[in-house]
């Protein structure tokens, strides 16, 4: 697979101007460190939104979707540190989806990433996984796009964390993710608008209206990184 696992982690959340230069600070230097050093975590990827807006999509490639249930995670998630629990309340409109990767192809990540948040109608789900998985093919094979990429939340069943707590309560969840990244925002842009506007997704097999974004990669690090320390550690 081109994602770095078989589990990911999907979010999607707005950011005030005012605190905005700070959070891209903690989550930079402390918080990307933080979870690259949990078992499992193989690299987390931040995009902002390329209209300039406040919105970011965050993406964790995992080696097992088992891993959003290690002892590992959740002792992080249940003990933040000082300015995580000074920056979670500032994540508004907070989407999290826990996923299994359904499919993966092509160079995983590339300066732009297109995010569709949408769900299968009544049993078309098989259709439509066919149908996005070709698509992530041909996406992966297209000029100036690199990859194509299929997830499936699947929510564990675990009791609400002290960062969920912090956040104000269970963060929603898109259901179905389908991500592509290329180096041409142009070509990202036409692939949309050929391929992925809703009469398109709604004869493969989804539901209507589904979300569509386009962000820019702002910062990516991954566990390679933290086998030391980092330079604010000491």
């Amino acid at each position: 697979m081109s994602l770095h696992g078989q589990g990911a982690i999907a979010m999607w959340w707005d950011i005030a101007p005012d605190i905005r230069s700070e959070f891209e600070d903690w989550h930079t230097h402390e918080h990307f460190p933080e979870r690259m050093r949990i078992p499992g975590f193989n690299r987390g990827s931040r995009w902002s939104a390329v209209d300039g807006g406040e919105g970011f999509f965050v993406m964790y490639e995992l080696d097992a979707y088992e891993t959003l249930i290690s002892r590992g995670y959740l002792d992080r998630l249940n003990a933040p540190t000082p300015w995580s629990t000074k920056m979670m309340p500032h994540h508004r409109h907070m989407v999290r989806s826990q996923c299994r990767v359904l499919e993966s192809t092509g160079g995983a990540l590339s300066r732009h990433a297109l995010t569709v948040r949408l769900s299968p109608a009544e049993g078309a789900s098989e259709r439509l996984r066919a149908h996005l998985r070709a698509l992530a093919r041909s996406a992966a094979a297209s000029t100036g796009i690199a990859a194509g990429h299929l997830l499936q939340n699947q929510t564990p069943k675990i009791a609400a964390t002290t960062e969920q707590k912090i956040r104000g309560g269970p963060d929603p969840a898109a259901d179905w993710i389908f991500i592509v990244c290329g180096y041409d925002r142009s070509a990202l842009e036409r692939f949309a608008a050929d391929h992925l506007g809703d009469p398109a997704l709604v004869k493969a097999g989804a539901c209507r209206e589904a979300i569509h974004g386009l962000y820019a990669l702002s910062h990516s690090n991954t566990c390679l990184l933290y086998t030391s320390p980092s330079p604010r550690d000491s």
